[in-house]
């Protein structure tokens, strides 16, 4: 055999060698990554499903139900939602911002709470936002009430203190704290609180 016969197995043998170096060394670089960050591998159960459960205390009504499921919401627990925030004083119904779901959904999880959440105000028409807004100096004029995009609420078994310390925490919009008529209002508007 000449030199020639041998130098492409050379090579090949070298370039397998390379192969496998290369391969070892990415396999160790990932093993080190989840040793050094275990958390964002372990543990780190995926969501498959969001529920709430909500108490009109103003017409009596209870709802429970999951709004989002398999990665996308479900239509007709919307329009429950929707339903059960209507505007109580005068019926109409307006589509409440899925984001404002899943905001309360996140703001249950913050306080490792899964109970009732009392619904003080939800959607208001803008008739009734302007004869609140001439009654009270705390009603804003321009409310995210009128666009489905805000609450006021309470939590079964949440103190009032705690569950707006946790909304604060979210950093997911607006956050009023009402502890003389026992409720917080939470919106999907700019960071802000009062």
């Amino acid at each position: 055999m000449t030199h020639a016969d041998h130098s492409p197995r050379m090579n090949l043998s070298h370039t397998n060698k390379t192969n496998h170096r290369r391969f070892f060394l990415k396999a160790c670089a990932g093993v080190a990554t989840v040793l050094a960050c275990p958390s964002a591998f372990a543990g780190k159960k995926q969501e498959l499903e969001r529920k709430l459960a909500f108490y009109n205390t103003h017409t009596g009504e209870k709802l429970k139900t999951t709004f989002w499921a398999d990665g996308q919401y479900i239509q007709e627990s919307l329009t429950d939602i929707n339903k059960i925030l209507r505007d109580h004083r005068t019926g109409e119904i307006h589509p409440i911002d899925p984001e404002l779901l899943d905001l309360l959904h996140a703001l249950q999880n913050k306080v490792e709470r899964k109970d009732v959440y009392s619904i003080i105000s939800g959607y208001r028409s803008p008739a009734t936002n302007a004869m609140l807004n001439k009654k009270s100096s705390g009603v804003a004029k321009h409310s995210l009430h009128m666009q489905g995009k805000a609450i006021d609420i309470r939590l079964s078994g949440c103190e009032l203190k705690n569950l707006r310390n946790a909304a604060l925490a979210l950093k997911r919009g607006g956050v009023g704290y009402y502890p003389a008529s026992n409720f917080i209002h939470v919106d999907t508007g700019r960071v802000r609180f009062w």
